[in-house]
């Protein structure tokens, strides 16, 4: 089942979502992210979080559609994207794609991608898309789709990234060590429609940037 988050980032053009919203789809909203479900011309099957930014009118008016409302206080632990991931991982969604999760603060930005890594999350495809870019996590191995000419990054997260392999990139790696801090995987290259990256111990951060937009989790 897949879910799609909207979160309450930048969200350039919300009618180019709509692709991904299907029938059969999970639409959340974590709070403010209501806006851009309603931008897309699209209704949130929930919203959830401290609902701050959510305005009488705009509740009145979803509640009227059947959306449902889960309300917390504002006096959390989680964000309200923390608590959208972990509803969704509750229904069961096997896929779930979050969008508007970049952009405006920086703070709420590094926290939001390192949602990535919610124990919660494990064996849940999950990823952050942004236009043509997209960003999810490796902790075994995996195959990246994209074109030549698309661009790859690895960035380990929490230490140490230990035998690390990826094949069909301009630099490939073998066994290698990816250290923490500096920025050696950073702007590789694809140079097949698919390479794999598979790692030992640790996690990375996959980030890929697609020449074409229409490999960005429409596929």
């Amino acid at each position: 089942m897949r879910a799609i988050i909207f979160a309450n980032g930048e969200l350039a053009d919300p009618q180019s979502t709509r692709e991904l919203l299907k029938p059969d789809t999970l639409v959340i909203a974590a709070n403010g992210g209501t806006r851009h479900v309603l931008a897309a011309g699209a209704t949130p099957d929930v919203v959830i979080g401290d609902l701050d930014s959510l305005s009488q009118d705009v509740r009145a008016r979803i509640e009227a559609t059947g959306t449902q409302i889960i309300s917390f206080s504002p006096r959390k632990d989680e964000t309200d994207l923390e608590l959208a991931l972990l509803h969704a991982a509750r229904e069961g969604a096997t896929e779930i794609i979050i969008l508007a999760a970049l952009g405006g603060r920086l703070d709420q930005t590094i926290a939001n991608v390192l949602l990535l890594n919610l124990p919660e999350l494990e064996g849940v495809d999950t990823r952050i898309v942004d236009g043509a870019q997209e960003a999810f996590l490796i902790q075994n191995e995996t195959a990246i789709t994209g074109q030549p000419g698309d661009t790859i990054s690895l960035i380990p997260l929490g230490g140490d990234a230990e035998g690390v392999t990826a094949k069909g990139m301009e630099w490939p790696l073998c066994e290698d060590t990816l250290r923490f801090g500096p920025a050696r995987g950073v702007s590789n290259v694809l140079t097949e429609e698919q390479a794999h990256v598979r790692v030992r111990h640790g996690s990375l951060l996959c980030i890929v940037i697609h020449e074409s937009s229409k490999f960005a989790s429409g596929k």
